[in-house]
């Protein structure tokens, strides 16, 4: 029901977005209102928020122009953490010598006690984040993840964590877009296919080429090990992108884990390959709808279909890599920072950031209507179905899916579990002997990286940390086990392929209405 819902509402906006665009210039994009004095926490969308999503957007366009003038492909800006135990780092790459792309590195810059300098393994993970979002969205995940890694006492595995914005999305755009008319725009189209060779291209030229030093306390003598693959853990439209990515380039991979990942792309509008500068009816069409989804309204309404908990994105919690889940209280021991500095600070009234003003900022720019027309009449990914590649990759796969998500429910995620174990009955031999498990989080959305990113951690360490296909196959993932987010409870739960295999006529029915 929530599926059909969703569909004719997807559906019935598009009609009428159409019908109006055909005889109505498109209308100016209606100005942020302030909030209500009455629900000062219902609405974070205020005129304040605003003023700040402008200047915002004008410092990334500050930054940005400053790192195009660097004669290096790569610049970095690093910002130090807290007490020097965790560093991001906030890079630019620039995507076939043409386009920069704004990534992050989180490390920790000191490695578990337990282990000696000289025996600790670099472990590259890439996060891929869903459509309308840049690498903030990861940055709970991020420090979670490293945090939750460096109590394991006996690991000699030391994460090297990247995030990566999508060429028109977050902070990654061509030098100067101007709605699809400038020369950087031409004959550009924002694609599954272009995002995948942007991503294959990040894999070879900055994930996998930078070499690991390692230096021993003893002789100061240092050596130097390549790394030939990563770790792949994508959200959303990032799951449809690691997935197929992990199809095409299986040799880059080591491993695979879907965040409650969406098995289709856009909508394939006919009439046009999606290549800017766009003709003058998709041009409106796409200006009509990219001015109705970044609306502060609907962006909130969205928000709150995608998360179980509002507390999680309202900006009740400060949602930063250096002081996440902070609410003017103390360290409680589990990860999270004293932040009550940062807290009582970030937005000057004891909240920190909406996570809708951070998603309005990365529309701000004079190249988002462009972009978003281009990706609606764009196509899916050339060469493979979503179900065809999942059944065919034959790297160790990990379905970690938000239990409540109302889109990507848990249903889809079965069916994405029985298509994997079908990888036993052919296949070549690395797809027929890989690993796959499926974990369900209970109280937890479209967003899981986000809403849980501490149960996320919890699972997704062992996965990561184990050798082989055959020790992924019976690690344990903490099934049945409660972990507490700072805005409530989240149950781990392990589904079986047999529970997978008995879905009911209607789950299958819904199942099938999504890829």
């Amino acid at each position: 029901f929530k599926m059909t819902r969703f569909a004719v509402l997807c559906y019935a906006t598009t009609a009428v977005a159409i019908g109006i665009t055909a005889f109505q210039a498109p209308p100016a994009l209606p100005p942020i209102r302030a909030a209500s004095n009455s629900r000062p926490f219902l609405s974070p969308f205020s005129a304040h928020s605003s003023s700040r999503i402008r200047n915002h957007h004008k410092a990334l366009i500050r930054r940005s122009s400053t790192q195009h003038n660097s004669d290096s492909s790569i610049s970095a800006h690093t910002n130090h953490h807290n007490n020097d135990e965790y560093k991001l780092e906030q890079k630019t790459w620039m995507f076939q010598d043409k386009y920069p792309i704004a990534y992050e590195v989180a490390t920790t810059t000191t490695t578990n006690s337990e282990s000696n300098e000289e025996d600790v393994l670099t472990v590259p993970i890439l996060l891929l984040n869903g459509f309308g979002v840049g690498s903030f969205h990861q940055h709970r995940l991020m420090r979670q993840l490293l945090f939750q890694q460096q109590q394991q006492q006996e690991s000699k595995k030391r994460y090297v964590l990247y995030g990566i914005d999508y060429l028109g999305q977050g902070k990654s755009w061509p030098k100067d877009p101007q709605d699809g008319n400038s020369p950087d725009e031409y004959q550009l189209g924002y694609s599954a296919d272009m995002w995948l060779d942007q991503l294959a291209s990040f894999v070879r030229e900055v994930v996998l080429s930078t070499p690991t030093t390692t230096t021993t306390d003893t002789n100061d003598e240092s050596t130097t090990t390549s790394i030939n693959k990563v770790h792949l853990v994508g959200n959303s439209v990032g799951g449809y992108l690691a997935t197929i990515l992990t199809h095409q380039k299986p040799q880059l991979i080591s491993t695979l884990t879907l965040l409650n990942a969406t098995p289709v792309w856009g909508l394939n509008l006919p009439g046009w390959d999606g290549k800017l500068p766009a003709p003058a009816v998709p041009k409106a069409i796409g200006r009509q709808m990219f001015d109705l989804i970044r609306n502060e309204d609907v962006i909130r309404q969205y928000l709150e279909a995608a998360y179980v908990r509002a507390e999680a994105f309202d900006g009740t919690f400060v949602d930063s890599f250096d002081g996440w889940g902070c609410i003017a209280a103390d360290n409680d021991d589990d990860g999270r920072d004293n932040g009550r500095d940062e807290a009582t600070t970030a937005s000057g009234s004891g909240r920190g950031e909406p996570l809708g003003v951070k998603i309005r900022a990365c529309t701000e720019g004079n190249g988002g209507h462009a972009a978003f027309a281009s990706i609606l009449w764009s196509a899916p990914a050339s060469g493979v179905p979503f179900y065809e590649a999942l059944q065919h990759v034959p790297v160790d796969v990990l379905l970690l899916f938000g239990g409540d998500d109302p889109w990507c429910t848990e249903a889809v995620g079965k069916r994405m579990h029985v298509t994997l174990a079908s990888r036993r009955n052919g296949g070549d031999d690395a797809a027929v002997t890989a690993a796959c498990r499926f974990v369900s989080l209970g109280n937890v959305g479209h967003c899981p990286n986000h809403e849980a990113p501490k149960a996320v951690a919890q699972v997704l360490i062992p996965w990561l940390n184990a050798d082989d296909s055959e020790e992924r196959r019976v690690v344990p993932l903490d099934s049945l086990c409660q972990i507490h987010e700072p805005w409530g409870e989240v149950l781990i739960r392990e589904i079986s392929i047999e529970e997978s295999e008995s879905l009911g006529l209607i789950d299958r029915f819904v199942s099938s209405m999504v890829g």
